[in-house]
């Protein structure tokens, strides 16, 4: 046993998170009748939750319980609400020493740590519970201040949450509930190997708690090593967002293509527009801004608070095109978002399954349309089949009938916003955005191709990004 798992043993006067394993829980038909305190129930009924989503009412009868639980089911199911209840219901009552949350959710991107933080501060507040969100690119000091202050609850990304443990700003011997979100991603992205290290640090007789669209091999062995008997839970799993969804494949002309995808942003009403790199999530907002469409782009290389200040502005729809790299595939939720754009198709059936669960959540319809050039569309279409997607396939235009019946594509208004200059199309105009960029970015998109003057310092950022990155901040 090592160091850090010693250091998480319980206290005598702290009772075990775990029970007696045995059958699971039958289903919640209610809130109500789940035995939640009455100031979640009141706070349920202020937000307008009065029946609980399939995963929750599988989920929360043994998270309450103290049962270890292992949930799979995609974003927009429902999962913040089916671990995050019983975890403040557990944790109701109690308070938490400088430094010693008592309970803590691990998520992959800060986008999603500030979405769950946002989604239980509520319910938390109602409890006087204090929740701290850790994420980075903001500053360290006044996180750390707030763990000292006490949180009873901490909603963290790895690399920030490692580095205020290291700096011993936090401790986590006292974590008596932990839950994993996303843990899918959390491997996909490489921090495996910091969230074994957060986990060998609580409570070993503590409950966990570990959601995932997918059950990889990665994950499995995270299962394997810190879940004890869990409650298992496969409700509304990732492929199930394609029922819910109207799928497209538009096949575009390369010279016609920026006509058809300013229209489709155009339109009356928000859309979420996908490209592969950062520099083509650029180019493509320069130029929807340039002909008068309200854009944004995000992107790993924005700073975070301009970042958050771009998701709040789509939310409210200040701005009504978001064009983002695979940062937003995962964790973001938007409500009554209906139309996601794939400007570049994507090239792995996860990520068109997770870029399409954008819409069509919490039990909503939606769309999503894929744009491929002629070349494309034998790769795009294996994909699909690979996400069990059947997709309408047609050759559009701009301008054309069936284009704005399926989209609401308009015709934009052409005044650029705020003196936005025109951006330049590329001299080939069959090159699919990802194609603008040459540098992966683990984060979700790609840099753009570094140039002759300047080039060594854009690697070394590039290179600070991907380190970045893989700390998990």
């Amino acid at each position: 046993m090592s160091e850090s798992t010693r250091a998480g043993a319980p206290r005598q006067d702290e009772p075990s998170g775990r029970p007696d394993a045995g059958a699971a829980a039958p289903p919640a038909a209610s809130f109500a009748g789940l035995g939640l305190p009455p100031e979640i129930l009141r706070t349920l009924d202020g937000h307008g939750v009065t029946v609980p989503f399939p995963i929750q009412a599988a989920a929360l009868p043994n998270a309450l319980a103290g049962r270890d639980v292992l949930g799979r089911g995609r974003t927009g199911s429902g999962k913040t609400l089916a671990f995050g209840l019983g975890m403040l219901a557990r944790t109701a009552g109690r308070r938490a020493q400088p430094k010693e949350p008592l309970a803590l959710v691990l998520v992959p991107t800060r986008e999603l740590a500030q979405q769950v933080g946002e989604a239980l501060t509520p319910y938390a507040e109602a409890l006087r519970l204090r929740l701290a969100t850790v994420v980075g690119g903001v500053s360290a000091g006044r996180q750390a201040a707030a763990l000292r202050d006490g949180a009873e609850i901490v909603v963290a990304t790895p690399g920030r949450l490692h580095d205020l443990v290291a700096r011993k700003d936090c401790r986590l011997g006292r974590v008596r509930i932990t839950v994993v979100d996303e843990a899918d991603q959390m491997c996909d992205m490489g921090f495996l190997p910091q969230v074994t290290e957060l986990l060998d640090q609580v409570r070993p007789d503590g409950q966990r708690m570990l959601f995932s669209a997918t059950l990889d091999r990665d994950v499995d062995q995270l299962v394997r090593d810190y879940l004890r008997d869990p409650a298992v839970h496969s409700v509304d799993p990732a492929a199930a967002a394609v029922t819910a969804v109207d799928h497209h494949v538009f096949v575009v002309h390369g010279p016609d293509r920026y006509a058809v995808i300013t229209e489709i942003a155009a339109r009356d009403g928000r859309v979420l527009l996908f490209a592969d790199t950062r520099h083509g999530v650029d180019l493509l907002t320069r130029h929807l801004r340039s002909n008068g469409v309200a854009a944004a782009a995000l992107h790993s290389a924005k700073p975070q608070p301009q970042r958050t200040r771009t998701l709040a502005q789509f939310r409210s729809g200040q701005i009504t095109a978001l064009v983002a790299t695979n940062v937003a595939a995962r964790g973001l939720h938007v409500d009554d978002l209906d139309l996601v754009v794939n400007a570049d198709p994507a090239t792995d059936p996860k990520d068109y399954l997770h870029r399409a669960g954008r819409t069509a959540r919490a039990g909503r319809s939606g769309t999503v349309v894929t744009l491929v050039l002629s070349g494309q569309r034998r790769e795009t279409s294996q994909v699909m089949a690979d996400a069990g997607v059947t997709a309408k396939v047609s050759k559009v235009r701009s301008g054309e009938a069936e284009l704005s019946r399926i989209t609401g594509a308009r015709a934009p208004s052409g005044k650029p916003l705020d003196g936005a200059p025109a951006a330049p199309r590329p001299k080939n105009h069959n090159a699919p955005f990802r194609g603008l960029g040459t540098t992966k970015d683990p984060r979700g998109g790609t840099g753009g191709k570094p140039s002759r003057r300047g080039g060594e310092a854009r690697r070394l950022a590039e290179a600070r990004e991907a380190a970045r990155i893989r700390r998990g901040g």
